[in-house]
């Protein structure tokens, strides 16, 4: 396979706050050095790593520093990570909408991006002119155009508001023209970021199903930022994990998205601690144990689950209801428990939940706790008390390292020759 996009050495500083030298003599000097030499900025400090969470004194930050990776044509690359990771920004350079600051960038093919809402887009054109126009801007002839323009006006489904001007369109039309404009006009590279979100979910399921579609028969690359891990594991060849502006991980989505998901877990305890709280009703504790009541982060494929919860009551209720959801790597639910509970004499009480042995694949899981009842919800808590299940005697043990969903079943085969 063909590198379509090699990236090398990448780096990109952003300065905060006020962006002159200080002086005249200075601003007149780096304008001397960067816009006639050619030659990097000599008042550009660079050397802080990209921690959105730290305070820092000094104006400059790198967005992105010293990353490389290659893509191959026909793979589909999905790019995750943190907010402030830097994400964004490789999209931007990528799409050549910003130039880095050091490092070196190749790109073979035409490439056609979709970062933010109405990029691209002139208000005041309608959507028909804004198709032509998009296109021309790639170098297609206008008989190319004409060829695409019905199925991209069907994709989008916008025919009535085609010779309406785009200014007057929603948030979610603009986005839906947008994204059939990017992927209909046959470019070689594909680029999407966050801004599906904006979109509703039928669309999104049709835009994800047209990535895999050109990925797969048509060759092309596909570039795709999204906090939805379900939909890089699904139609993703490969992953791009970005921290603090660095390659944390890169290669098969499972791994690196596990790798990510373990990160963000990591940073806090695995056990759920809760300080006082005025709700009505609300987890004071949450953690897993094994049968005999002490705390455990890793079981055995044949060995029992129980997550054990500590409920505070600050006010007398009748009746209430508590849920125990197990919870994919992709945040689906795998299973999920409900507990009627009445006449709770105590203020302070355990639940304790028992997961079957032998039905729950090895992998990693989290868990989602609530309380509530028929009307009100007192709480929910996402994605604590990560476990891993180790395989230790499954009947795919053998097959080490596969992902084989989340529940293994005892099936009966039946074979008869002809």
């Amino acid at each position: 396979m063909s590198v379509v996009i090699r990236v090398e050495h990448l780096s990109k500083a952003y300065q905060l706050g006020q962006i002159g030298t200080g002086t005249l003599s200075r601003d007149l000097e780096r304008w001397w050095i960067t816009k006639v030499r050619g030659k990097e900025d000599p008042f550009l400090k660079i050397g802080e790593v990209n921690d959105r969470t730290l305070k820092s004194d000094n104006d400059v930050v790198l967005a992105l520093n010293d990353i490389s990776f290659e893509v191959n044509a026909g793979e589909v690359l999905g790019i995750i990570g943190r907010n402030g990771a830097g994400k964004s920004t490789l999209l931007k350079i990528l799409s050549r909408t910003t130039s880095p600051t050091r490092g070196e960038v190749k790109i073979k093919g035409r490439i056609a991006s979709l970062l933010e809402v109405g990029t691209g887009f002139h208000p005041d054109l309608t959507g028909r002119e804004n198709i032509f126009l998009n296109g021309a801007i790639m170098g297609m002839a206008k008989q190319e155009i004409t060829k695409k323009f019905d199925e991209i006006v069907a994709f989008a489904g916008v025919e009535r508001y085609i010779d309406t001007p785009v200014k007057r369109y929603s948030s979610g039309m603009y986005v839906r023209l947008a994204f059939a404009v990017a992927a209909h006009l046959e470019p070689e590279i594909l680029v999407v970021d966050e801004v599906l979100a904006v979109g509703d979910a039928e669309f999104q399921k049709k835009c994800f199903g047209k990535m895999d579609e050109v990925s797969k028969t048509e060759g092309r690359t596909v570039l795709l930022v999204s906090h939805q891990m379900g939909t890089i594991a699904q139609i993703c060849t490969k992953a791009l994990q970005l921290k603090n502006g660095t390659v944390s991980s890169y290669g098969h989505p499972s791994t690196v998205i596990n790798n990510y998901l373990s990160g963000l877990q990591n940073e806090g305890s695995n056990k759920y601690f809760a300080e006082a709280s005025k709700n009505q009703v609300y987890f004071q504790e949450v953690l897993t144990v094994d049968s005999e009541g002490q705390p455990k982060e890793e079981f055995s494929f044949k060995e029992k689950i129980f997550l054990k919860a500590k409920i505070k009551l600050n006010q007398k209720l009748s009746e209430f209801r508590v849920s125990v959801t197990l919870q994919n790597l992709y945040g689906n639910y795998v299973s999920t428990s409900v507990y009627d509970l009445t006449r709770v004499s105590s203020s302070t009480f355990e639940v304790l939940v028992g997961f079957p042995e032998g039905i729950i694949a090895p992998n990693s899981y989290y868990f989602r706790v609530a309380v509530f009842t028929s009307s009100i919800v007192y709480e929910v808590i996402e994605n604590i008390c990560q476990i891993q299940i180790i395989d230790t005697g499954s009947n795919l043990a053998q097959y080490e390292g596969q992902n084989y969903g989340s529940v293994i079943l005892n099936t009966d085969w039946k074979i008869s020759s002809n």
